[in-house]
Parts: C-alpha cells; sequence; structure tokens
C-alpha cells in the first residue's frame, strides 16, 4: 500500500541578524475609553435619581453602628424594632367560646382546652362617676399548636395553587415551544404568531394578572393558578424553544434519513437531548410558582399570602414571622426533593 506522504509547511523562521520586533495592540482604544465614560455618566445619573448614593451612606453608618463607630444608624434602629416585634414566633392562638357558634365542649380539636381568663377593665361609676376596675371573666379556648396547624394548611395551599400553576404551564409551553423553534414551526407565520404569544404571557407579571383574574374568578385559588402558569407558560416556552434550536442536528439527520417526520424526529432525536435542561427548567419554575404563590395572595388569589397581609395590616409581627419561617421551611425543602428527582432521572 502507497503510503500517503503528508504535505506539511515549514515553520517561518527569520534569517541570521534579523531582529525581531513584537507589537501587540494596546489592550483599549480611545472609543473604549469612550464608551466607558458614557456609561459612568449613565449610571451615576440614574444612581443618584434611586438614591443609591443615600443606600450607600446609610449602609455604612449601620455598619458603623455595630461595630461602635456610629452613635445612631436609621436602619439599625428599624431593623432592631421589627426583629424584637417578630420574636417569639406566634405559635398557639386562643378565640372566645362566645364567638364559636359550633363549638363542641365534648369534642375539642386535638391539644386543645378551655379556659376562663380574667380582664381588667376601667368602667365609670354613674354613682361617683368615677373610674372603678372591673373584673371581666371570658371563656376562652386556647389551641397550644393552632397557629402552626392554619399555617400549615395555608402553606400546603399555597403548594398546590404553585403545583398547579406549574402542570399548566408544561402544558402550554409544550405546544408552544414546538411551534417557536426556527427547525420545527410550520412557516414563519406560525414561528412569529408563537414567538410573539410567548412574549406577550412574559410581559404581564403575575401580581398584574392576578389582579384582572380575581375581577373575572372571584377571591380563591383558581385566579393564582391561571396568573402563575400564564406568566410560567411565557418563560418555559422560550427556554423549551431554544433548547430545541440548539440540539444536536446528526440524531436528527440520522433520523431524518430513514424517513421519519417530524414529531417522530422531535421526540426520538430532540428530546433524550433536551430532558435534563426540560426537568431543570421545571423544578426552578416550580420553586419560582411556590414563592410567587406567596405574592400573589396579597390580592386575593388565595394562600397563605391572604393570611401573611391579614397579619401584617393587624400589625401582629409574631404570626408574620411563623408564617416567613414556614415558607423558607417549604422552599428548601423542595428544592431538595427537586435536586434529588433531577439527579435520578438525569
Amino acid at each position: 500500500m502507497p503510503e500517503i506522504a503528508m504535505q506539511t509547511k515549514p515553520i517561518p523562521v527569520p534569517a541570521p541578524g534579523t531582529v525581531a520586533r513584537w507589537h501587540l495592540d494596546p489592550p483599549f482604544s480611545f472609543r473604549h475609553v469612550l464608551i466607558f465614560v458614557m456609561v459612568a455618566a449613565v449610571l451615576v445619573l440614574t444612581g443618584h435619581r434611586t438614591e443609591m448614593d443615600r443606600m450607600v451612606s446609610m449602609t455604612v453608618q449601620a455598619a458603623g453602628n455595630l461595630f461602635g463607630l456610629t452613635d445612631e444608624s436609621q436602619v439599625v434602629r428599624g431593623l432592631s424594632r421589627v426583629a424584637s416585634s417578630m420574636w417569639p414566633p406566634a405559635v398557639g392562638e386562643s378565640e372566645e367560646v362566645s364567638r364559636l357558634p359550633g363549638l363542641d365542649r365534648d369534642n375539642l380539636p386535638a391539644f386543645s382546652r378551655i379556659e376562663v381568663q380574667e380582664r381588667v377593665q376601667q368602667r365609670m361609676n354613674p354613682d361617683t362617676l368615677a373610674l372603678e376596675p372591673h373584673v371581666e371573666r371570658t371563656e376562652v379556648l386556647v389551641q397550644p399548636l393552632g397557629y402552626v396547624w392554619t399555617v400549615f394548611v395555608k402553606m400546603i395551599e399555597t403548594l398546590e395553587i404553585a403545583l398547579w400553576g406549574t402542570i399548566l404551564a408544561v402544558l402550554l409551553s409544550a405546544p408552544l415551544a414546538y411551534f417557536a423553534a426556527r427547525n420545527y414551526s410550520p412557516n414563519q407565520a406560525t414561528y412569529t404568531a408563537a414567538r410573539g404569544f410567548i412574549s406577550l404571557l412574559r410581559s404581564a407579571p403575575e401580581l398584574i394578572v392576578a389582579l384582572f383574574l380575581v375581577l373575572a374568578y372571584g377571591f380563591g385559588p383558581i385566579a393564582g393558578v391561571l396568573a402563575l402558569g400564564l406568566h410560567a407558560a411565557g418563560f418555559l416556552g422560550k427556554f423549551y424553544a431554544e433548547d430545541i434550536e440548539n440540539a444536536d442536528r446528526k440524531p436528527q439527520e440520522a433520523l431524518e434519513a430513514i424517513g421519519a417526520g417530524k414529531l417522530k424526529t422531535l421526540w426520538y432525536g430532540v428530546v433524550p437531548q433536551v430532558l435534563p435542561q426540560y426537568i431543570a427548567y421545571t423544578a426552578y419554575i416550580l420553586d419560582r410558582n411556590l414563592r410567587m404563590a406567596t405574592v400573589i395572595g396579597l390580592v386575593g388569589a388565595g394562600g397563605i399570602g391572604q393570611e401573611l397581609k391579614g397579619r401584617f395590616d393587624m400589625f401582629q409581627y409574631g404570626h408574620v414571622m411563623t408564617i416567613l419561617i414556614a415558607i423558607f421551611l417549604f422552599v428548601f425543602v423542595l428544592d431538595q426533593l427537586s435536586a434529588r428527582v433531577r439527579a435520578k432521572l438525569i
């Protein structure tokens, strides 16, 4: 078998006695300096309008107060006042028996008891026109873990809203991703329409969408599920479509060569490549929906948000602290579970 000669080019070598003069262009030019100055000017202007300079000053003052360098700090004073009012977290709750008409004294909730509490009130004596102490006794149903149970039930409702919002988002985004992928969309019109609809879903924040849906469906979880699902469908549709476009073309070309249609090519040539990313995207949207479900509840879309707003408006910061702890625990547990599921599926 004849040997094939390899064609190689010789490495250029300077002639003997030649002085090599190396030259590197400067890392930046006058144009770069001009752009940097313009960007810095815009940041200084917008930073002053958004009070970034005041924020830095107050933060430095707060740090100095913590280390004993300054005597007073509005930030430290405000945070200390809020922290002191939020601790300890509320665990139990009590309600006057007279406000519970359907209460069965022989079948009280678990760990509950009825107590008689005394309250001293100042009342005017009609004869002497003087204020005199008056003891008022009321029966109260005390539930040592009552508020923890209330928050748990509300968090389960919030989790259900986030879960169904994610399911709705996946169901909407799957067909949108197909038509929004340039290499699978039937024509330019369907591609443009799908991309435009995805942008429309992403452009409206969940809170604004929930406000209108509450007017349409009333207070409750329906508005929350729809608001989360529609907004998240815009994100998932965009991510899904971009992964379809960026998938390796070789498996798809092999399937097309043996006569596979678009759907079969997508299912067998694209989905195995993009499935790990799809799982990661969906898990992130579920985690985000759980956090956003607490926010849209502030406008009456169900979940723990309604409870949070009510307690905050009544300045019951101990109850607010309990709610915040519950939100953190649920988000942490959900993150651990999604990480384990993703590790098993990938």
